[in-house]
């Protein structure tokens, strides 16, 4: 039956995402940067919605009231990343337009690639450490000064439940440097979508969002072992199970 579901979940996809892309394609030369990120929104709504439906991936989130007592700051959200799943529910269920850090090959990817390309994103070229560097910290204060908020997952790429990996420091230096609150987020979404797995399990996923860590008068390195010990802690809370060796 998971495996069932899984495949009409994928067929699902298949068939909405190019002509959701050719839509976004059609309408963004006529439209503003911020409808254009309304209009992309409900593509991950409408995704988020199919995975509780056909693959029976429910949610929680705590603590949202945390991220709506800085709505009007400048905000970076450090997340946990297990999953594809947070990268578009994410876009769905938070209060505020995000702008996501990622590699550039996504942009590469026919469709999705393409309309992905025409957002406030900030694509990077992971072999070019520096100019990657350089880029976060340029465009980054760019967006925060347009309102929109930035999210990066710190631990770099997908990581399996109850993993232990360096958190980079990436996050942790923009902020400081823009003087950005700092929101750590939680979840465990790796148990219902594994990284590169086919299969979608069904279960409840929960999202804990941490309160908004200012950075005044606080060093970058400050706010990167702050944001750590908040996520990691909160991890052995909401999955307890994943961290008993």
């Amino acid at each position: 039956m998971i495996f069932i579901r899984s495949l009409i979940f994928f067929l699902a996809m298949l068939a909405i995402t190019p002509v959701y892309a050719v839509a976004c394609l059609i309408v963004f030369p006529v439209v503003n940067a911020s409808t254009r990120y309304e209009f992309v929104k409900g593509w991950n709504i409408t995704i988020t919605y199919l995975a509780k439906v056909i693959c029976h991936i429910e949610y929680e989130i705590k603590g949202l009231e945390n991220m709506k007592a800085v709505l009007d700051q400048p905000a970076i959200i450090l997340s946990k990343h297990q999953s594809a799943w947070e990268t578009i529910s994410f876009i769905a269920l938070f209060p505020k337009q995000l702008c996501f850090v990622f590699k550039r090959e996504l942009l590469w990817i026919p469709f999705f690639g393409w309309a992905l390309a025409l957002l406030r994103m900030i694509h990077i070229n992971r072999s070019k450490t520096s100019a990657a560097s350089q880029s976060i910290a340029s465009q980054g204060k760019k967006y925060l000064a347009q309102g929109i908020w930035i999210i990066i997952f710190p631990e770099g790429t997908r990581t399996k439940p109850g993993a232990n990996t360096n958190y980079r420091k990436g996050g942790a230096r923009l902020a400081s440097a823009t003087k950005a609150w700092v929101i750590p987020v939680a979840h465990n979404a790796g148990h219902v979508w594994p990284r590169n797995s086919f299969l979608k399990y069904p279960g409840k996923i929960t999202v804990s969002i941490g309160p908004a860590i200012t950075s005044e008068n606080k060093s970058a390195e400050e706010l990167h072992q702050q944001t750590e010990r908040w996520i990691e802690a909160e991890m052995r809370v909401i999955d307890a199970p994943a961290y008993i060796k």
